[in-house]
């Protein structure tokens, strides 16, 4: 299968919707990236699940992550929809594979359930949940993405967790996929979130890796996949970049990096570039493993980058 491409669309967090003091406008923008992305021709939209903004609080206009979906699932028609990613801390996970499967059959099953530990501590302080330490974090990961499973598969729900129980609960209806709705789990963690990616994922993801940490990730992940009996092909492989692209690479280059241009390293964490040198970066990247590619800029809601992005690079 030919590389597939995702867009994050504009809800505010890193004040991507700035400047548009009407919040219902700033909404009608968000929609209308996502339209003219399906429109051109991207696989997939994404949202991150944040409440205000980063990497400083302010009081500009940003959309909670669910709801969104909700609206963008009933906006488009044909493109799949989802997160990167759920905060596990914000939902109860019993709650979230509920609201899920809700998700899924308003989209018709376009659905892709976005799930991580969470790091963003002055915002769980914020709204006043509890921060645990990185690895607790992970160890509720671990018991809700078996809830959320549970949730998905079984007519009564059960489990009994140090940190989550879950007591014959009915979810109806479960969604439209089958067997359930795609589990992706996101975080480039070796020890313990990539192996939760081999015993419960269908899909991952990794943010910013250059080629070389690209290539060691899917390797560590394969590991763990042979380790618990589970075929590595089975699990969808995304990668999230930060993009930019303009008739040159001095030209992205001012743009991404204010004139500072960082070292080749450094710059393969990102896409930046011409169409030529971002399309020779995406074949480095499809040959390193991944099978989707999600694109960030801060400037979509502009529409003329999602254009210029799908007319150099995606092959339909």
């Amino acid at each position: 299968m030919a590389l597939q491409f995702g867009l994050i669309v504009p809800q505010g967090w890193q004040l991507d919707l700035a400047g548009i003091p009407d919040p219902v406008e700033a909404y009608e923008s968000m929609t209308r990236v996502a339209q003219v992305a399906e429109e051109v021709g991207f696989d997939s939209i994404w949202l991150f699940d944040h409440f205000h903004t980063s990497p400083i609080p302010t009081q500009e206009v940003t959309f909670e992550c669910w709801t969104s979906t909700a609206a963008l699932a009933r906006d488009t028609k044909r493109i799949r929809i989802g997160q990167l990613v759920s905060s596990n801390g914000y939902r109860n996970p019993a709650l979230l594979a509920k609201m899920a499967s809700t998700v899924d059959v308003l989209s018709h099953g376009r659905l892709i359930f976005g799930i991580g530990a969470g790091w963003y501590e002055h915002e769980y302080r914020a709204y006043g949940y509890e921060y645990p330490d990185t690895p607790t974090r992970l160890r509720y990961l671990r018991e809700a993405v078996q809830v959320i499973r549970e949730m998905w598969t079984k007519e009564e729900a059960s489990f009994e967790g140090k940190y989550y129980q879950v007591r014959g609960a009915i979810n109806q209806p479960k969604g439209v996929q089958k067997p359930h709705i795609p589990l992706l789990i996101g975080g480039r963690g070796e020890k313990v979130t990539l192996k939760l990616v081999a015993q419960y994922g269908d899909a991952c993801n990794l943010n910013g890796e250059d080629i070389a940490s690209l290539k060691h990730k899917f390797a560590v992940l394969k590991q763990h996949c042979e380790a618990v009996g589970r075929d590595y092909n089975e699990i969808r492989r995304t990668v999230l970049y930060d993009t930019t692209i303009a008739d040159t690479d001095e030209e992205a280059f001012q743009q991404a990096y204010q004139g500072n241009i960082p070292d080749e390293q450094t710059r393969e964490k990102d896409l930046v570039g011409s169409p030529e040198t971002i399309r020779r970066r995406l074949r480095e990247i499809e040959e390193a493993g991944a099978q989707e590619v999600i694109i960030f800029s801060a400037h979509t809601v502009k529409l003329d980058i999602i254009r210029r992005f799908a007319e150099a690079c995606i092959q339909k």
